[in-house]
């Protein structure tokens, strides 16, 4: 089951329901974030993101995207602060895009797409395990950032770099010494909500803390993202475009932001 979703008319979005009930639940994700809407809160904590460079391990193709995976190695790539107790800790980072400028990420502000989304993955410590953890409420943190066409983003470059090496699904290499923080804008300031994962199994487990400060990248660059396909190795070539869930009904849910 887990292998029979995708993002074509036949097995996208609008079908996962059919093995996958939890996709109209109450807390889906993602949405549209309406900053006029947003409730300011003055108790939400700065976020403090620590990575150690030393965690970073494999990028991978997964037919659906591509992520970096961290090594389990402690506490020392980790998030905390914000809207969340305790700590978590990062487990993966990918990314969801269009196959043009105008639309690719999840998260809409105002209505408004951009062209890309970066997701950063945490998991709560205090259960033992991820695989745990996933199906808990208070399980996940993920951290979205917005790409926004501008000028070429070096801090990007090592990622896309790496991409030429796992273009079909199944692939991945090692992709060490990196540190995921070097991606983040300039501001912090962030909008948070309770919602879920935005891939099956649709766990509603993920307090979503989004930043509303985007990072630039070059359409040159966003031609990298496009360069991966969903296909494996002897099957016919499809493009790796369009890897994005739509926004999702907010369902009574408050949207807190951590600045004015």
């Amino acid at each position: 089951m887990s292998h029979g979703w995708g993002y074509d008319p036949t097995n996208g979005p609008d079908k996962w329901a059919e093995n996958y009930p939890v996709a109209n639940g109450p807390r889906q994700s993602p949405i549209n974030i309406v900053p006029a809407e947003a409730q300011y809160d003055s108790s939400l904590k700065a976020l403090k993101v620590r990575y150690d460079p030393k965690n970073s391990g494999n990028i991978l193709n997964n037919g659906h995207s591509f992520q970096v995976d961290f090594v389990d190695d402690g506490d020392t790539s980790t998030l905390t602060g914000g809207p969340i107790a305790g700590t978590y800790r990062l487990k993966q980072f990918h990314f969801h895009w269009g196959a043009s400028n105008d639309r690719g990420s999840e998260h809409t502000v105002n209505g408004e797409k951009f062209p890309c989304e970066l997701h950063l993955v945490h998991w709560n410590t205090k259960y033992p395990t991820f695989a745990e953890a996933v199906s808990q409420p208070d399980g996940l943190a993920v951290i979205g950032i917005f790409l926004k066409l501008g000028g070429a983003n070096p801090r990007l470059q090592k990622v896309l770099d790496a991409l030429a090496a796992i273009k079909s699904k199944g692939k991945q290499t090692v992709f060490a010494n990196f540190d995921p923080r070097t991606m983040f804008p300039g501001s912090l300031a962030y909008w948070t909500y309770d919602g879920s994962l935005t891939t099956p199994p649709l766990l509603e487990s993920v307090t979503w803390i989004v930043l509303k400060e985007p990072i630039s990248v070059s359409p040159a660059q966003m031609a990298m993202f496009r360069s991966l396909l969903f296909s494996g190795e002897g099957e016919p070539a499809c493009s790796m475009v369009d890897n994005y869930r739509p926004p999702q009904p907010l369902k009574g849910r408050k949207v807190r932001a951590s600045f004015k």
